[in-house]
Formats: structure tokens, C-alpha cells, sequence
């Protein structure tokens, strides 16, 4: 029987095997960044996205009153607002204002929490067609599809799909033209927005202050829906208040710009009440307008506002940016990294939440935590830490697969784990044959290996090698504690070497409490918080920070993780004072080496052509990456070229690119593409993953000719060579 990481994985690769999503999909976040860099030129992102976050936290905050307030003035100005309590609530109110008008058609816009409560299927049931007029979500209903996108709905389909399904609708013959499929579904349109009794709309904002609802849009059938049919209703969530007019203009200024990289959508409907409407346009017959406004105030959505790791969903605007930018979301598209409404890695947290706790479990470990997300999203959420925190949240009430757990707590077992290492160094001969690469795993680890090879365990753990290095320091500035983490004691003691040599150069004693052990971030990324917060215990006290200056790291994952140990200690005020001189005294290796002043501007001045790859933990989550730049640029003979997208994830992402080999391999292979682009001889990086998933992309492709070193690598060798 196949589990659901089976069916998921199935739903991954029929949607890496469908060319036409491929090529949509790679063709709109190519062109997204540069575009959507030239709409923000002159404005000022993170000023206009704090200025988002504050208004709709206050709308959250104070959501009753506004709610009280909208109603009040909406109520004024002749519209009927009622306020739902469940899906169902909202749906049976909406049919039966429908039947008391005798509705058989209803025209729709921009509705996302429309299908929220069934509102197309339960009216075609009840006898009433429920038209979509919004071109993609027109597309969507002809093939019976779900959007794979929130604000491109059918970015999936090529015109060859649309003419084809449109010649299946109109019994006419469509040829694969944009411009005529647009005038096939305007004629279409134009009858029913004539004859359609009801127009149906989805809110952008509601201003409390006047009883405005808004919609953006970039098709004109929305004012259509809007303004032709005697009766009007929207459709919308308690999230999408504002308290006062002034407030829309930070939205107004950051959802295209996010969205779809426009200044501006192409219409802005404002809507304050009920208004007259033609009922016999050959006499201009009018009668006032029948205005219902349907808000979901649901027990799901206060579920979200009230809790303090997930409130902050309220200040999403829906601008897809996080989409957009989501490098598994380019591979895989909305039908499978979302749910049937909300997609990406704002439609996981939707998902769980509002729509399907089940879907948005599965969806979750879609995300790579390489929180690009986060860096565009117009409302200033932590996407992906609140993915983080539901993945954990699955975990505690459902388990952790039993394969996951055992790996987990073998790791946390700091003398088991250790002796496994150093027997596997002794074993590993029969696989790597002698060689630093091993490039075929048997039987069911030949995942591992499947688009890179992996570097051996070195025959001596770092921790028995720093006794035999002769740290020379007369006079030393002060005492560093190296953590190194698995990856730099058991595998990559030449960069830990490196490390304590450049630190030595700069005037500094460097020592390692040998009770440290892995980070966490594996059990932490996993979901285990359990074994996260016995290994960051267990590290909080070998570490004895108050005994150095500094902690040094030369892995970004780890270093991040013993600054965020504080967080799992906030009940216990002993480990929280501890972990807080941990995390104030911990630094990545160029972030230290460049705060102590770097390292004298010499080199051995032979030329190397070298680009930077910037991790995601290194650039997005502690914003270091030109302090490392300048380390670099300050050693003889180094000629730093950059790469296209160099901080794109490479697609290492920790257990990620063993869970899922199919989503890690092209974004490696995407990696290596713009590495080889350079003609660098170089890839300087600082976080081993990265340089694992990289060297071992080059190796496995034959690419041996271009080297992948630490940045700490590259400073000390070309500094002992003179």
C-alpha cells in the first residue's frame, strides 16, 4: 500500500514530466526577479512592507471593532453584511438570498474564499450555473481544473491547451493565438454578463472607516460583475480588513509590484454600498442595486489570529510573491506543492488551517527552508519559519516516520553516533575504493548518489587533528572556540583546519570542547524538537561559552542554530542565560574573521578566477554576504566573478536532497549550469552542505577541472603559498 510520501512523490513527477508546465513555470521566475526589481526602482521594499505589516496587524488586533464598524457604515450605505460562522453558514446564506431573487445565473471574479465554502458546485446543484469570468479561472472550470496559482490560475496551461479546450467548449474551432483565445472568452462573456442575475467578487481589502470593499484586477470583467447584474454580493475572509482608507495605499503600491511586477493592476474597483443599477437600458430604467456582503468570520480563521506562531498569516496580502521566487514551487507548480485553493508556501499554511489539515501535512515538507519566501513577501511573514513550526506541530501529534526517528535519535546520542562515524571511516573502503568521492551507494541508498557524489569520512576526525596543529600565536588577542558540527569533524577536517590557521593569522588561540556534538538542525528541520532541544542542551554546556571571546562556526546551519538555542530555553532561566552568552558570542567564519579586522592584504598574487555561492542560512537568514566578498577580494591573485543567481539554493537543504533526490537534482543541475557560465576555476562557498551538494554535482558530471573550496580554504592557501 503506498504511503502518502509515495503518492506525493508520484504527484511530484508527473509534474516534472509535463514539458508545457515546465516550460510556463520556468519562463515566468526567470523573468520575475529582474522584473519585479525594476517596478520597486525608486521605492523603498522594506519601509513599504513594514508599513503593510503594521496596518494589518492592527486590523487583526482589533479586528471586532472594525468589524462593528464595517458593518455600521457598509449597513448605511445600503448593503446587507452577515457574518458567517462556518462555510456552510456563508454558502446556505448566499443560496437563499439567490433563490429570493430568482437567480439561475450567477457571474463570478476573484473569489478564493468562494471555494472555500463549495460555492460553484453547491449552486449547479441547487439548479443555478455558476459562471467563472476571469480568464484563467474560465480555463480552470472548461478542463474542471484547480487553480496552480493565486493570482495566475491557469499559468499551466499553454495556448495550444486553451485552444483545444475552448473549441471543445464553443463547438468552434480555436487556433493556439492569445490574442484571439482572449476575444473568444470576451464574446463568450458578454452575454452572460448581460443576462446573469447575480455578480459575485472577491475582496483585496474592506475598509472598516467607510464600508469599502476593493477588489484589484487586470481583466475588466470584474467591474462587469460589479456593476451589470441587480444583485451584487462579495465573498471574503475577517483577513482582508484594514481600518482606515489611508491604510490601502502601502497595499496598493506593494501587491502588483509583488504580484504580477506591475506598478499597477489595470483596474481598482472601490465599492462603498449599494448603488442604482439598469434594469431596461432602452428607457434607462433603474432600481438601487441589491448589495450583500458575506464575511468568514470562521472558528479556523480566529484559530489562526489567536495563536502567536501563526497570527502573522493575517498580514498576508495575497500577492503570490512567495510563489514566485520558491524554487520547488518553479519545479513542481501549485497543484502539487498546494491544496485545491491556495497554493505555494502561503497556500501550505492556508491549506492546513482553512482547508485540509491532511493536504497541508503532505505539502509541508515541499519546502526547502531556504526562506526566499521571506525576503519578498509583501507582508512581512516568516513564511517559512511558520512552515517550520507546523511541520513540528504534525510531528508531535502524528509522529515522525519510525526511519526518520531512529536516524534522529542516533545522531542525538552524541558516543553512539561519534563511534558510528569513526567505525564507517574504517568500513567505507569496500564503496569508495580508495578514492575522496564515492560516486555509486548500493542497493537502497543509490538515491544518495543520484546526480552527485559524496565525499568519504576522513580517516581522522578533526577532533584528534587540532592537537597536532601548531597554533603559533605570540602575544594572542584572545581565546576561540571552534564548533564544528558533523559535517567539519568527521568529513571536512581541512576546512576546520583552515578555520583555526586564518584565526591564528588574525592573532586569535583557537580551541574545541570536545563534549560538542551535531547542531540539531537535522532533528530541528525534521520536526523532532524534542531531540533538537537535547542536542542544543547538550551543546550549550560543552560549548562553556563564557570561557572564549568567540564561537566560531565555519557552517552557517549550525551557526544559526546556536543562536537560536535561547529560544528553546525561555522557561528555564539557568539554560537561557547560558544559551544567551552562546548565542551573543557565536559567529560564522567570515563574519567573525571580517569583524576582527581580516587578515593582512597579501596572497600568493596567482590569478584565480573565483565565484561566490551564497547559502540561504549565510545571506537570508543572517545577512551576511559581503563580508565574505571582502575577505576575498582582499587576497592577492583573487578575481571574484559572480554568478546568475548566486544565492539561489543549490538544493542541498540538509535531509531535503535525500527525501527528494528528483526536486534537489535540478536545482543542482541549475546551479552547476551558472557556475560553469563564470569560467571560474573557483567556487568559493562557507557552508559545507552547500559545498557537498556542489563538488559533488561537479564530480559526477565530470567537472573536476573546476574546484569548490571554503572561503577560510582559499584565504589560508593562498596566504601560505607566498
Amino acid at each position: 500500500m503506498s504511503t502518502e510520501m509515495d503518492l506525493l512523490k508520484q504527484e511530484i513527477e508527473r509534474a516534472m514530466d509535463n514539458a508545457p508546465l515546465q516550460k510556463a513555470l520556468k519562463n515566468f521566475t526567470t523573468a520575475y526577479p529582474g522584473n519585479r526589481e525594476r517596478v520597486y526602482k525608486g521605492y523603498d521594499f522594506e519601509a513599504l512592507r513594514e508599513k503593510v505589516h503594521e496596518v494589518k496587524s492592527y486590523a487583526r488586533d482589533h479586528i471586532d471593532e472594525l468589524l462593528d464598524e464595517f458593518e455600521k457604515n457598509a449597513t448605511a450605505n445600503g448593503a446587507v453584511v452577515f457574518r458567517a460562522h462556518s462555510p456552510q453558514e456563508a454558502f446556505d446564506y448566499a443560496l437563499k438570498v439567490a433563490k429570493e431573487q430568482n437567480v439561475k445565473l450567477v457571474v463570478k471574479s476573484k473569489s478564493m474564499a468562494s471555494e472555500e465554502i463549495h460555492f460553484n458546485p453547491g449552486f449547479e446543484a441547487a439548479g443555478i450555473h455558476a459562471q467563472e469570468t476571469d480568464l484563467g479561472e474560465f480555463i480552470n472550470a472548461i478542463a474542471g481544473d484547480t487553480p496552480s496559482h493565486m493570482v495566475m490560475p491557469a499559468i499551466h496551461y499553454s495556448k495550444e491547451d486553451v485552444a483545444d479546450l475552448f473549441t471543445s467548449y464553443t463547438k468552434e474551432k480555436e487556433v493556439p493565438d492569445i490574442s484571439k483565445e482572449v476575444k473568444t472568452a470576451r464574446r463568450v462573456m458578454r452575454e452572460k454578463f448581460l443576462t446573469a442575475e447575480m455578480g459575485v467578487s472577491g475582496a483585496n481589502a474592506a475598509v472598516a472607516e467607510t464600508g469599502t470593499v476593493i477588489t484589484m484586477s487586470n481583466e475588466g470583467n470584474g467591474r462587469m460583475v460589479g456593476t451589470l447584474p441587480a444583485s451584487h454580493m462579495y465573498i471574503f475572509g475577517i483577513e482582508k480588513f484594514v481600518a482606515k482608507m489611508s491604510d490601502i495605499r502601502y497595499i496598493f503600491k506593494v501587491l502588483p509590484r509583488n504580484g504580477t511586477a506591475q506598478n499597477l493592476t489595470t483596474y481598482l474597483s472601490f465599492y462603498t454600498g449599494a448603488t442604482d443599477v439598469v434594469t431596461d437600458p432602452e428607457n434607462d430604467t433603474k432600481q438601487k442595486k441589491s448589495f450583500h456582503i458575506i464575511i468568514l468570520d470562521t472558528p479556523e480563521r480566529r484559530k489562526i489570529m489567536n495563536d502567536p506562531d501563526y497570527k502573522d498569516i493575517f498580514c498576508c496580502i495575497r500577492c503570490a510573491a512567495c510563489l514566485n521566487v520558491c524554487p520547488a514551487f518553479r519545479l513542481v507548480g501549485g497543484h502539487v506543492y498546494g491544496g485545491s485553493i491556495y497554493t505555494g508556501g502561503i497556500g501550505t499554511l492556508l491549506t492546513a488551517f482553512l482547508n485540509s489539515r491532511e493536504r497541508g501535512k503532505e505539502i509541508q515538507n515541499i519546502c526547502l527552508q531556504c526562506g526566499t519566501c521571506n525576503t519578498v513577501c509583501g507582508g512581512k511573514l516568516d513564511i517559512a519559519g511558520m512552515i517550520l513550526k507546523l511541520r513540528t506541530k504534525y510531528a508531535q501529534e502524528d509522529g515522525l516516520n519510525p526511519i526518520h526517528k531512529f536516524c534522529l535519535d542516533t545522531v542525538a546520542d552524541r558516543h553512539l553516533f561519534h563511534s558510528m562515524l569513526r567505525i564507517a571511516s574504517v568500513a567505507q573502503g569496500a564503496i569508495t575504493k580508495g578514492q575522496p568521492m564515492i560516486r555509486h551507494m548500493p542497493m537502497f541508498l543509490s538515491g544518495l548518489t543520484s546526480g552527485r557524489s559524496l565525499p568519504s569520512i576522513a580517516p581522522q576526525p578533526f577532533r584528534d587533528v587540532l592537537p597536532t596543529i601548531k597554533q603559533d600565536v605570540p602575544n594572542p588577542k584572545g581565546k576561540i572556540a571552534i564548533f564544528t558540527g558533523c559535517l567539519l569533524d568527521f568529513v571536512y577536517v581541512d576546512i576546520a583546519t583552515a578555520v583555526v590557521k586564518a584565526l591564528n593569522m588574525a592573532g586569535y588561540v583557537v580551541e574545541m570542547p570536545l563534549g560538542q556534538s551535531c547542531c540539531g538542525a537535522p532533528a530541528t528541520y525534521m520536526g523532532d524538537a524534542e531531540n533538537a532541544k537535547k542536542e542544543a542542551a547538550l551543546n550549550i554546556e560543552a560549548m562553556e561559552a563564557e570561557k572564549y571571546d568567540y564561537i566560531v562556526s565555519a557552517c552557517p546551519t549550525c551557526t544559526h542554530a546556536l543562536r537560536d538555542y535561547k529560544e528553546m530555553f525561555k522557561d528555564d532561566p539557568e539554560m537561557y542565560k547560558k544559551a544567551s552568552e552562546l548565542s551573543d558570542k557565536s559567529y560564522d567564519f567570515s563574519k567573525l574573521l571580517h569583524m576582527l579586522g581580516g587578515l593582512p592584504d597579501n596572497g600568493d598574487g596567482v590569478p584565480m578566477k573565483v565565484t561566490y555561492h551564497d547559502s540561504c542560512h549565510m545571506k537570508r537568514y543572517m545577512g551576511v554576504y559581503k563580508e565574505q566578498r571582502e575577505l576575498l577580494e582582499g587576497t592577492k591573485g583573487v578575481e571574484i566573478v559572480e554568478m546568475n543567481n548566486c544565492d539561489k539554493c543549490c538544493g542541498f537543504g540538509g535531509s531535503y536532497s535525500i527525501k527528494f533526490p528528483e526536486m534537489s537534482a535540478p536545482m543542482l543541475e541549475e546551479k552547476i549550469d551558472n557556475i560553469v557560465a563564470t569560467g571560474a576555476d573557483t567556487v568559493a562557498v562557507d557552508c559545507p552542505g552547500c559545498l557537498l551538494q556542489i563538488k559533488g554535482g561537479l564530480d559526477a558530471r565530470g567537472l573536476n577541472n573546476i574546484q569548490v573550496k571554503h572561503t577560510a580554504q582559499i584565504l589560508v592557501e593562498k596566504r601560505e603559498k607566498q
